[in-house]
C-alpha cells in the first residue's frame, strides 16, 4: 500500500515539474515574440540669442554625459548655428573646443588684415582715413546691406562641416535637422530643410544691419529670430515625441535701465521677439522639458563670455537632471547612437579640380591662378584660406565660398564669387582737422573716387578731391599689363597747392605758398602684398608766391621736368598705430633742362620705419632724410618739418629748407578697447623721442645743430581715422599742444 502511495506522489510530482517547465517555455517564447519598446524620438529645440546662444554648447555637453540620443535639431540664429554643427557630427566636446579657441572679434571682422592687402590698396589705406569705402552710381551712393559679410565665419563653418559638405537634403545629415530664417522683403518665415547646410546656418544668424542677408532661391533671408525665435513648432513637425527646449532668448530690460532711444529701441525688438517665443512655450507638452541657462543681462554681442555662457548651459541642464533621466538610454545603445550619426565622408579630401560656377566664369583664370596648388593633394584649410584672403585682398568681392562636391569618383572644389554689391565705382573719404590751442586751426577734407575693374585685366582710374589748406586734385589711370596685376602703367596729373614757412634764426621770415600743376606717365611692377618698383616721366610748372610776409619778397615761377625711380616696401599692419611689419621708400627726382626744367637739380629722399611689440605694448623707430642736390634749389624743392611726430615742440611745417633728417622712437600701450567687433575703438598712451632739423647747406648738417623733441600724447583708433590729443617739447624752449582728427596730407 504504501509502495503503491508513493508511486502516486512521484507521479504528480513529475507531472507538475513538466507543467512549469511548458508554462516557463511558454512565457519564454511569449517574451521573445513580443515586439520590444521602442525608445522616443527625441527633438532638440534651440533658440536664437547671438553670444548668449554659446549657451546651447553647455546644454549639448550634459545631453552627452546622460546618454541622451538625438533625433532632431530646429535652431534660429546661433541656436541655428551650433544645432547645425551638432546634426553635422561633431560632438558637444568638439563645439565646446571650437567655441573657446576662436577669435571672436577677428571671426565678425570681414575685411582682411592690412598686411594681406595688395600695396595698391595699403596707399588707399595711407591716405585716406575711412577704412569704408562707399559705392557710388547714377542712383546716388550705395552702401552693403550689412557692416558685416561674414567671410571669415564662413570659412571657419566650411572647415567644420566639411565632412558632410555633398549632403543636400538636411533629413539625411547624422541627424535631421532645420533652420529657421526670415525673408527680409515679405517677413515671412523661411524653414531650411535642404541645400548648403553651412548657408543655411549662415543665413539664420545674419542679423539685420550687421551682416550681410545671404540670398537663397532668389530670397533675401537674415535672421529667423523676427520670425520664430525658439521653433517649437518646427521640430514638432520632424516625426518626434517629446522635445528638449533650450531657450536663451534676452530678457525685457527692467525700467530703471530704459535710459535713451537705444535701450527703447532695444525693448521694442525684444517685445516683439518674445511675444511669438511665449506662443511657443505655451505649446510645450507634459513630456517636454525646457531649459532656461541663467545668463543674466549678457547681450548677443559679448563673445568674451562664451565661457562662462557655457558653463551656464551646462548647471541648467543639470538642474533639469531628473526630468531627463527618463530619456538616456544604455552605454551599448549610446555608443551604436553615436556611432550611426558620426560623419562617413572623409575630412580632408583629395582634391582632384576646380570649378568655378556659371555666375563667376569671368574670375575664372584668377581663381585658379590662385589656387593652383591645390589639385593632386589634401584639402588643407588654412592653405585654402590663405589663398581666398589674396582675391580678398584685391577689395574687389563681397563674398567668396565653395563647396565640397563629388564628380563620379573625384572630389573637386565649386567656387562662387560675388563682385561687391554696391561696386564697382566706389568713394572714400578723408578729413584732417587740427587745432593747436593758440588760436590756429586747419582742415582738409579730402574724397577719392575709384573705378574698377575697366576691363578684363583690372584696369582702373583713380580720382583724388581734397580742399582745405592743402587743395589738390589727383587723377590716375592705373592698367595692369598681365592677369596677376604685377606689371602695369599709369598716366597721371596732379594739381596742388602746400605752404613753406621761411625762417631766419628760428624766426619766421615769411609763408610762402607754393601752386604746382604736373603730369605723369608711370611705369612699375607691383611686388604682391608687399611692395612696387615704378618709375616715369614727368613734366610740369608752377608757382612759388608770398602769402604771409613782406609783400616785397619776389614771386617764383617755375618750370619742372624730368624722371623719377622709386621703390615702396609695405608690410605694416596698421598705419596709425603699428603692431609689426616695417615700411620703407627711397626715390630719385632728376629735372633736366633738356625735359623742361629750368635747371638740373637731382632729388633724392628715403623714409623708414619699423614696428613690433608685446602684448598691449609696441615700439615704432623711424628714420627720415632728404636732400636736394643742386645749388639752384627753390622753395619748391624745400622739406618741411615740425608737427606731432615730426619735431614734435614745433608747430606743424614751421621749418624747411632744402635739406633734412629725423629720427623717431615712439613707445605706446594700448589702455582700453571700446565698442565691438567692427565698431570697437582701441585707445592708447604713449611718449615719443624725436632728433632732426633742416638745413640750408648740407654742411650745415651736424649733430650739434639737431634739435630734439619729446612728446606724450593719449590716442584712439577711430572708425574716421586716429584721434590724438598730445603735447610737444623742443630743447630750445618751444611748446606745442595738439587735438587733431586724422593724419597730416
Amino acid at each position: 500500500m504504501l509502495t503503491k502511495v508513493i508511486q502516486h506522489v512521484a507521479r504528480m510530482l513529475v507531472i507538475i515539474v513538466c507543467a512549469c517547465v511548458a508554462i516557463n517555455f511558454a512565457w519564454a517564447d511569449e517574451s521573445v515574440s513580443s515586439p520590444a519598446v521602442a525608445r522616443p524620438r527625441i527633438g532638440l529645440v534651440l533658440s536664437g540669442g547671438g553670444a548668449r546662444g554659446t549657451a546651447h554648447v553647455g546644454v549639448l555637453k550634459v545631453l552627452d554625459e546622460l546618454h541622451i540620443p538625438i533625433d532632431a535639431i530646429a535652431g534660429t540664429s546661433m541656436g541655428a548655428v551650433v544645432g547645425g554643427l551638432y546634426a553635422s557630427g561633431m560632438s558637444a566636446h568638439e563645439i565646446e573646443k571650437l567655441c573657446s579657441s576662436l577669435d571672436w572679434q577677428d571671426a565678425f571682422r570681414d575685411r582682411p588684415s592690412r598686411r594681406a592687402f595688395g600695396y595698391r590698396r595699403k596707399q588707399d589705406d595711407s591716405n585716406f582715413l575711412v577704412h569704408y569705402a562707399m559705392g557710388i552710381s547714377t542712383d546716388g551712393f550705395k552702401m552693403p546691406l550689412g557692416l558685416v559679410q561674414g567671410r571669415k565665419l564662413t570659412q571657419i563653418l566650411r572647415s567644420s562641416t566639411v565632412g558632410v559638405a555633398d549632403i543636400k537634403d538636411f533629413d539625411r545629415l547624422p541627424i535631421a535637422y532645420r533652420a529657421v530664417t526670415t525673408d527680409l522683403e515679405t517677413g515671412e518665415g523661411v524653414v531650411l530643410s535642404s541645400g548648403d547646410l553651412v548657408t543655411a546656418m549662415r543665413a539664420s544668424m545674419s542679423a539685420p544691419g550687421v551682416f550681410e542677408p545671404v540670398e537663397i532661391d532668389g530670397r533675401l533671408l537674415v535672421d529667423g529670430g523676427l520670425y520664430n525665435n525658439l521653433p517649437v513648432d518646427i521640430a514638432r513637425q520632424m516625426n518626434v515625441d517629446v522635445l528638449i527646449v533650450v531657450d536663451v532668448t534676452f530678457p525685457l530690460y527692467p525700467r530703471t535701465e530704459l535710459t535713451s532711444p537705444l535701450s527703447a529701441s532695444n525693448q521694442a525688438v525684444s517685445i516683439l521677439i518674445r511675444r511669438r517665443t511665449k506662443e511657443q512655450l505655451a505649446s510645450l507638452g507634459e513630456k517636454d522639458i525646457l531649459i532656461s541657462p541663467t545668463l543674466g543681462s549678457m547681450s548677443s554681442i559679448e563673445f568674451g563670455r562664451v565661457l562662462k555662457a557655457m558653463s551656464s548651459g551646462e548647471q541648467a541642464t543639470r538642474e533639469v537632471r531628473e526630468k531627463l533621466a527618463g530619456l538616456s538610454v544604455s552605454e551599448t545603445e549610446y555608443a551604436q547612437y553615436l556611432a550611426s550619426r558620426a560623419a562617413k565622408h572623409e575630412v580632408s579630401p583629395k582634391i582632384d579640380f576646380i570649378n568655378v560656377d556659371a555666375e563667376s566664369q569671368r574670375y575664372t583664370l584668377l581663381v585658379k591662378s590662385a589656387t593652383n596648388n591645390l589639385p593632386g593633394s589634401k584639402l588643407d584649410f588654412n592653405k585654402l584660406n590663405d589663398d581666398l584672403a589674396s582675391l580678398y585682398a584685391l577689395d574687389v568681392f563681397e563674398s567668396i565660398d565653395y563647396d565640397v562636391v563629388r564628380k563620379g569618383d573625384q572630389n573637386g572644389l565649386d567656387f562662387h564669387l560675388k563682385r561687391k554689391s554696391w561696386g564697382p565705382n566706389y568713394v572714400r573719404v578723408g578729413i584732417n582737422l587740427e587745432d593747436d590751442f593758440a588760436g590756429n586751426t586747419k582742415y582738409n577734407i579730402a574724397a577719392r573716387l575709384i573705378l574698377t575693374e575697366l576691363n578684363s585685366s583690372g584696369a582702373e582710374w583713380l580720382s583724388d578731391f581734397q580742399i582745405g589748406d592743402h587743395p589738390k586734385i589727383l587723377t590716375e589711370l592705373y592698367q595692369p599689363l598681365s592677369l596677376r596685376y604685377r606689371y602695369f602703367v599709369a598716366p597721371r596729373f596732379e594739381f596742388g597747392t602746400r605752404s613753406l614757412q621761411v625762417l631766419d634764426n628760428n624766426k619766421h621770415v615769411a609763408e610762402y605758398r607754393v601752386r604746382a600743376t604736373q603730369g605723369n606717365l608711370d611705369f612699375g611692377r607691383e611686388f604682391g602684398d608687399w611692395g612696387e618698383v615704378r618709375a616715369g616721366l614727368y613734366r610740369g610748372k608752377g608757382t612759388s608766391y608770398v602769402n604771409i610776409g613782406d609783400p616785397n619778397l619776389p614771386t617764383e615761377h617755375f618750370n619742372i621736368g624730368g624722371y623719377f625711380v622709386r621703390f615702396s616696401y609695405d608690410t605694416l599692419d596698421s598705419v596709425y598705430f603699428p603692431r609689426h611689419g616695417a615700411q620703407a621708400l627711397i626715390q630719385l627726382d632728376a629735372d633736366r633742362t633738356g625735359m623742361g626744367a629750368d635747371h638740373n637739380l637731382n632729388k633724392v629722399f628715403t623714409q623708414w620705419q619699423l614696428a613690433n611689440s608685446s602684448g598691449r605694448h609696441a615700439v615704432v623707430v623711424s628714420l627720415a632724410m632728404g636732400s636736394t642736390l643742386s645749388a639752384k634749389s627753390g622753395t619748391q624743392d624745400y622739406f618741411t618739418l615740425g608737427g606731432f611726430l615730426n619735431l614734435s615742440g614745433v608747430s606743424t611745417d614751421s621749418i624747411s629748407g632744402p635739406h633734412y633728417g629725423i629720427a623717431r622712437v615712439v613707445y605706446y600701450r594700448q589702455i582700453g578697447r571700446g565698442g565691438s567687433g567692427v565698431l570697437e575703438l582701441p585707445a592708447y598712451a604713449g611718449v615719443s623721442f624725436e632728433v632732426g632739423n633742416t638745413w640750408n647747406k648740407r654742411s650745415d648738417a651736424s649733430i650739434d645743430s639737431l634739435r630734439h623733441d619729446a612728446s606724450l600724447f593719449f590716442g584712439a583708433d577711430s572708425p574716421l581715422g586716429p584721434l590724438y590729443l598730445a603735447a610737444g617739447y623742443d630743447d630750445r624752449h618751444q611748446t606745442a599742444f595738439y587735438l587733431f582728427l586724422g593724419r597730416s596730407f
